[in-house]
Parts: C-alpha cells; sequence; structure tokens
C-alpha cells in the first residue's frame, strides 16, 4: 500500500528571476531554524509523524541521521531534540509522504525529465517500486525484484572481464550493507569500488595515513569539549556539520578559544543561537570566533607554515614528543628556516601580524584541537596542505593526549565506517587476507578503479555496467558533461536510490532503479526487525533502527538487495550463504568481527547503549602505524597557486538549503539568498576592478593550464566580503566547470575549490550591464522587501 500524498510537490521548477539578496546572517541556528525546521517537516510528513520521527533522531534507541557524520553525545547525556535544521531537513526528505509511482514515470518521459533540475526531481517524492528503462524505450516502465535482479546478473555474467563493472557507493550506506556489498564485489572478481570518499576527504585520509599510520581523525568528542584551542580551517559548521556547534559552545563554556581559517565570515563560525537554551532562543547566544583569519582561497599551506615558523621562533615545541615519537623533525625545521614572510602575506592576503596573533595562540595552548574539511581537501596541493597541518600537531604533542588532536569532519553519515567495512579501490592486503581466511576464495589483489578513473573507464569502453549504492553520481562528479556522457556509454546503470535525481535521466543503453528502505523506516527483512549500525567522523560505532511504516510496500533494505544480487549473479560460489546474511544482519556483524580490525564481538558491542568506540593506535597509545613505526614530519614546499590579472579564483560550497547534491529548497538564509541558486559571490573591489556591478547576470568560465575552457551559463553577480581574487558559487551548478584530470596530487580528489574563472557577458561578451529580465534595474536583483532574519 502506496501512502497518501502530503503537500504536493512543486509543479514549476526554479525560477531564478524571484531571486532576492539581503544581509548576511551574523549568528547560526536560534529561533529561526526552529521555524524553518518545522515548517518543512509538517509540510511533507504532518505533525504527528514529525514527531515521531524527528523524536527517535540521533537517539540510543533511534536511528542514525543521514545528514552529517558528527559523534552522538554519550548515551544519557543527549537531549529530547538531538537533532539541526538541516538534519530535520535531511530526514523530512527522505520521510516524507509525496510518493513516486509507476503513473509519475508514464506521464514524465526521459526526454522531460532530463529538463528537471535536482532541486525539482528530488522534491517529488519517494519511489515506491523497480523501475527499468529498456534498451530503445522513452519511459521507466515497473519491473519485478526478480526480473530486475536476473538482469543484472545477466549484465554481470556477460561481461568479458569482472573489472567491467564499477560498483559505486554512498556514504549513507551501513556497515553491514557496506560489507556484504564489498564481499559480493570481490567475490565477483574485482576492486572496482569507487566511493564518495574519492570526491570529498581522500585527501586526508592520503595524508594522515602517511604521516600518523592511520587515515582517521583522532579526537573524541570529549576533547574538542576540553580543547583549550579549536582552529578550524575550511569548514562551515553552521550548514555542513550544525551539532558541531553545540560542542563548540561547550569548550567555549569551558575556557576554549577558537581560530577560524575561511574566505568567507560564514555565521557559523561568528556566533551560534543554540536552540535548545533561554540564551539562544531568546538571547545573544554565544560568541564563537576569537579570531577570524580570512584566508584567501588556496592559502591555508602558507598559512599553516607562517605558524610553524613562529612556533619554532619561539622554541613552542614538544621536544619530548618529537624525540620518542617522531622522524623528520629536523628537516622539517631546516625547511622552515627558509620561509619567506613576504611570500606567506601575498599566498594568504593577511598580514604578518594576523598570522603570528595566531601563533601566539597556538602557542600558549597546551591541548589544541585542528578542524577541517573540504575547504582543505578539494586543491591540487591537498595532501600538502593537511600534511602541514599534521605537523603543527606534532610539534606541539597535540596528538593522543587528551582535549587535543586531529578532528577531519566527514559529512556523509556513514563514509568513514563504509571504508572501515572494506570499501575501497584499494584495499590493505591484510583486509584481503581476513576475507579470504573468513570465506574461501582469494579476493582479487589488483587496486580498481576510483571514482575519476571509473569515468574514464566508462568513457573508453573499458567498463560497461555502471551500479550505485545510493548517491547521485553525474551531479556528484566534477567536468558533469563528460561524466554524462561516460554513463551513457554504459550497456546498463543500477541505482539504489530513495528518490529521484539527475542520476536516474542519465542512463545507460538500459537502466533500473531500485528503491530502498530509508534510516527512518522500519527493516523487517527476513521477517524479523532489523537494525544496522554505522561509524562517525571519531571512530565511534551505533545502532540505527528506524520508526516508521515504509514508504512502500515495494522497498527493500540495502542488505536485501546485496545479498538477493548476489545469489542471482553468484549462486553457490565459494558457498557464501547470502540466504543467512539477508535474513540476520547479526549473521553479516559476526563475519564483521572476523574480517574488520578492532570489531572482535561486534554484534555484542552494538548491543551496548551508544555502541563503542574502534581503536585508534595514536590516539590511543601515542602509537603510529607507518612505515617507520612513528609519526612523520614531512617538509612541504610552499605551492601558491597564480591566479592571472582579470581573473577570480572561485570555490565551490553549499547553500545552507543543501547537502551535498540534494537541493532542500531555495534559501541560502545564513548568506542573505532567497528564491534562486545561480549566484556567484564577489568582493566588492572585484566587482568594480573587472568593470561589473552587483547584480550583473554573467557566465562563469573556468580556464586551466592545458588551454581548455568550461562554462557555467547565467550566475547573478552578489557583492560580498571576502579576499580580493576570490570568489565563490553553489554546485553541483559549478561542477561542469572543473576537469575530469584537475585532481588532488596524491588523493585524485577534485579540486572543486581551486577553480580559476572569468566572469563575462552571457554568450561570450566583455564585462558590461547584463541584467536578467524580471529584476530591479538598479540592483540587477530583487532585494526583499523585509530583511532576513538574522537567525
Amino acid at each position: 500500500m502506496v501512502r497518501p500524498f502530503a503537500r504536493k510537490p512543486p509543479r514549476d521548477d526554479i525560477d531564478e528571476s524571484d531571486l532576492e539578496v539581503g544581509g548576511e546572517a551574523h549568528a547560526a541556528a536560534g529561533k529561526t531554524a526552529v521555524a524553518v525546521a518545522l515548517k518543512r517537516a509538517v509540510e511533507q510528513m504532518g505533525p504527528s509523524r514529525t514527531a515521531r520521527t524527528l523524536l527517535k533522531l540521533n537517539q540510543v534507541d533511534g536511528f542514525d541521521c543521514q545528514g552529517c557524520a558528527w559523534p552522538d553525545p554519550a548515551a544519557g547525556h543527549r537531549h529530547a531534540a538531538e537533532f539541526c535544521e538541516n538534519g530535520a531537513k535531511a530526514v523530512t526528505e527522505e520521510a516524507t509522504r509525496r510518493c513516486v509511482d509507476r503513473g509519475f514515470f508514464a506521464e514524465h518521459p526521459l526526454a522531460a525529465l532530463e529538463e528537471r533540475t535536482d532541486y525539482w526531481l528530488g522534491q517529488q517524492g519517494r519511489i515506491t517500486e523497480p523501475m527499468v528503462k529498456r534498451a530503445g524505450s522513452t519511459h521507466y516502465e515497473p519491473i519485478s525484484w526478480d526480473d530486475a535482479f536476473t538482469l543484472v546478473a545477466g549484465h554481470l555474467r556477460g561481461l568479458d572481464s569482472p573489472d567491467e563493472a564499477i560498483f559505486y557507493t554512498s556514504g549513507k550506506t551501513s556497515n553491514e550493507a557496506a560489507f556484504v556489498y564489498q564481499l559480493f564485489v570481490r567475490a565477483f572478481g574485482t576492486n572496482n569500488l569507487p566511493d564518495c570518499s574519492n570526491m570529498c576527504h581522500e585527501s586526508t585520509s592520503v595524508a594522515l595515513a602517511e604521516t600518523i599510520g592511520i587515515g582517521k581523525g583522532s579526537v573524541s568528542l570529549e576533547d574538542v569539549h576540553d580543547a583549550e584551542l579549536i582552529v578550524i580551517a575550511g569548514q562551515n559548521p553552521g550548514t555542513n556539520h550544525p551539532r558541531m556547534l553545540s560542542a563548540l559552545e561547550i569548550a567555549k563554556q569551558r575556557g576554549a578559544r577558537i581560530i577560524a581559517v575561511n574566505p568567507l565570515r560564514e555565521a557559523g563560525l561568528v556566533r551560534f543561537k543554540n536552540p535548545q537554551t533561554p540564551r539562544g532562543m531568546v538571547g545573544p547566544g554565544t560568541a564563537l570566533a576569537d579570531l577570524f583569519l580570512p584566508v584567501r582561497i588556496n592559502g591555508d599551506l602558507a598559512l599553516f607554515q607562517g605558524l610553524a615558523a613562529y612556533l619554532l621562533e619561539h622554541d613552542a615545541v614538544d621536544h619530548d614528543f618529537v624525540a620518542a615519537h617522531t622522524e623528520g623533525y629536523e628537516a622539517w625545521v631546516e625547511h622552515l628556516r627558509q620561509v619567506d614572510w613576504s611570500e606567506i602575506e601575498r599566498a594568504t592576503g593577511l598580514t604578518r601580524a594576523q598570522v603570528e596573533e595566531a601563533g601566539e595562540m597556538l602557542r600558549t595552548s597546551s591541548r589544541t584541537v585542528f578542524c577541517w574539511a573540504m575547504g582543505l581537501t578539494q586543491h591540487r596541493n591537498s595532501v600538502a596542505t593537511i600534511k602541514e597541518l599534521v605537523n603543527l600537531a606534532l610539534a606541539q604533542g597535540n596528538i593522543g593526549k587528551p582535549g587535543a588532536g586531529l578532528c577531519p569532519v566527514r559529512g556523509h553519515s556513514n563514509v568513514q565506517g563504509d571504508r572501515t567495512m572494506g570499501i575501497w579501490e584499494r584495499p590493505k592486503p591484510e583486509f584481503l587476507d581476513a576475507l579470504q581466511a573468513e570465506f574461501g576464495f582469494d579476493p582479487p589483489r589488483e587496486h580498481g578503479f576510483d571514482t575519476v578513473d571509473s569515468v574514464k573507464a566508462l568513457t573508453d569502453g573499458r567498463a560497461r555496467v555502471f551500479f550505485a549504492m545510493g548517491g547521485n553520481f553525474a551531479s556528484a562528479v566534477s567536468d558533469t558533461e563528460v561524466t554524462e556522457a561516460a554513463l551513457r556509454r554504459a550497456d546498463l546503470t543500477v541505482h539504489v536510490s530513495t528518490k529521484l535525481n539527475r542520476s536516474h535521466v542519465v542512463t545507460g543503453r538500459e537502466a533500473l532503479i531500485l528503491p530502498v528502505l530509508g534510516r527512518s523506516e522500519k527493516d523487517l527483512t527476513g521477517g524479523r526487525e532489523q537494525r544496522v549500525t554505522v561509524e562517525d567522523s571519531m571512530s565511534a560505532v551505533h545502532a540505527s533502527k528506524g520508526p516508521l511504516e515504509p514508504a512502500s510496500e515495494h522497498l527493500r533494505s540495502e542488505v536485501d538487495i546485496v545479498c538477493s544480487l548476489a545469489l542471482a549473479t553468484l549462486g553457490a560460489a565459494y558457498e557464501i550463504p547470502w540466504a543467512d546474511l539477508r535474513a540476520d544482519y547479526s549473521a553479516i556483524r559476526r563475519r564483521i568481527a572476523n574480517v574488520v580490525p578492532g570489531c572482535a564481538a561486534y554484534d555484542e558491542k552494538v548491543e551496548r547503549p551508544g555502541g563503542f568506540v574502534l581503536p585508534h593506535p595514536p590516539r590511543d597509545s601515542r602509537t603510529f602505524p607507518t612505515a617507520v613505526g612513528r609519526a612523520i614530519f614531512s617538509v612541504v614546499p610552499l605551492d601558491v597557486l597564480a591566479v592571472p590579472e582579470g581573473r577570480l579564483l572561485l570555490q565551490t560550497m553549499r547553500s545552507h538549503d543543501q547537502f551535498n547534491t540534494t537541493i532542500y529548497g531555495l534559501d541560502d538564509r545564513y548568506r542573505g539568498v532567497k528564491n534562486g541558486r545561480r549566484v556567484v559571490f564577489v568582493n566588492p573591489d572585484d566587482i568594480r576592478h573587472l568593470g561589473w556591478e552587483d547584480g550583473d547576470l554573467v557566465d562563469l568560465v573556468s580556464e586551466w593550464d592545458d588551454g581548455s575552457e568550461r562554462t557555467a551559463p547565467a550566475f547573478r553577480i552578489v557583492a560580498y566580503d571576502q579576499p580580493i581574487g576570490c570568489a565563490a558559487a553553489y554546485y553541483p551548478e559549478t561542477n561542469p566547470l572543473i576537469p575530469l584530470d584537475s585532481k588532488a596530487e596524491g588523493s585524485n580528489t577534485p579540486t572543486s575549490k581551486s577553480v580559476v574563472v572569468r566572469l563575462q557577458a552571457p554568450g561570450g561578451g566583455r564585462a558590461g550591464v547584463t541584467r536578467p529580465a524580471g529584476v530591479d534595474v538598479e540592483h540587477g536583483h530583487k532585494r526583499a522587501t523585509d530583511p532576513i532574519q538574522q537567525s
């Protein structure tokens, strides 16, 4: 039985002529966040369903929010409303009563759906039954589950090599599903297991693995609470990890100071109005950043070297820690003796005094936590930049002691858990050996395709089947035109999904949509109430169990889909008990315990309220499992991206009304944007210098070293305070600007934060006053009649 509709989804798509721009906010959350969250939830779920859903969100006996990977407080210390505004939006998107049924697909041919934005597609509702696009067909049509599995298995068995299949994973996949997924893929015979981490924190994983021996952060939530100093670099917690603000507030109450490093002065770096306290609802809230450093885009490496030079100048080094636990210190010191402060100032856009003020805060702190996100990980020199950040932590012994450490903040709620469970195109031999010992087959040892290489393999015809466990591959990957063309070359594309997105309308010759249960829904696979587990950014593993009836009787769980496909494809090969694993997720967890390091007694440990924490040698015992058995100082040449005259360096970013490629709505309240997305934020002095005016309509044209250019059309200029020479705009609208081969060295992560662009009049003209129809002539865009509420 399919649920009835709630409020109807929009019939019309985004109309950028309705764009309004007001003043940016100077505080995050507050009563406005509560009002927005409840309004969105009640519109799509209704009052009763809203209460039943949100009150189970991030609770010990509830389900894990899919909106981010920030850790939960300890059991017994959680609020009744343990969620943020954007978490509520994420759950609303999944638990909506809007549905996409066979009638919708009959009414909408693929050609019409291709013209729609991801926002419109996602707002239509939950997919209710398996759908297939046959070769040559113009529409999706229903297909039974058995026939769907037979179709996929037939394609897979017909390949000349298992390496002609690609198996992508979104970071929302549970640990149980991820484990059986990688087991199936390796039993099939390939390591082609790209995942969303290839596009976000892969630079972190590479840098940390090479310097401290494990590609994960080294802190707990209590470490953040107890820090004396917190450095937040290249991260916007107010939009991307709002529950982090509560932890920062606790740290401030305990006396911590905060340094915020970001080109934009984001609301969530300035002040937090905690909606769970009177001070947050009706008072001034809590001031956060004690020092804001408006670093130029790609200036972080230079900043960290300037800070390191200051520490060395004042001998603010934990020499005992360095001697006992590290290698390469003297070479690092010698390198930093050559620091050119004029180069530091030029690269960062900061004065030496500003850098030294931050350096003094580091010097006088005995416990420092370093936090970062995509602002550091998506540049050509990202791995080097993060290694320099690690150097700072090592120099002062800020790893393996309370209140200190490295804190990469992941986006997808289980992207770290997926990697722990074996979703990786470059698995360690030890993991494969354990898999072989447990299941009796020899897994493939050759490395597989990551995300970028997968697109290339599809383009070249070296891959013919593309299977995605969640996500929106077409919109998430850089070089959109190339990525979409690659997907269209496939013989078969398959997407395991809850809702429509762009990837469903960019199909291979044949295509399947397999509708899956969401986190918020009951899983009765095997005739019993199942639960799954996830891992957060701080290596804590806990259970998740949804409270809601499924959106449709035709939905299946991720585990069910993977195990059923394995049975259809592999049959009794290797005697892997797929049916048993499908029927009882505890059986999967017992296998995880035998294969995955640190997961002994896994099924028993997740019974504990709040779960358990995976081992982390640098954090737990100051043991560093690197190639040399010690933490490694890295000598990193200063690398400054040169931007030609008349060009800007663009970073892509999220609106406050989105999660990755999922667009919740059209308002970026914190930056003062309403009813639109195609905006480019530019410093007012740059606007004048380049011959434009606030509100002009421009095309963004990216320029690359090989002479190639790419264009993203029709963006409105919005004057915004940020360093000279910098600009910012939302993705996925800006993903077409980034070539597939523009990647971080060492990690292959797309360089989405380092895009050299010029602004030109639509259609290829030079600077001049060009304004869209239907907007105010004076400003070039509508101004809000009433100021946008400042939270």
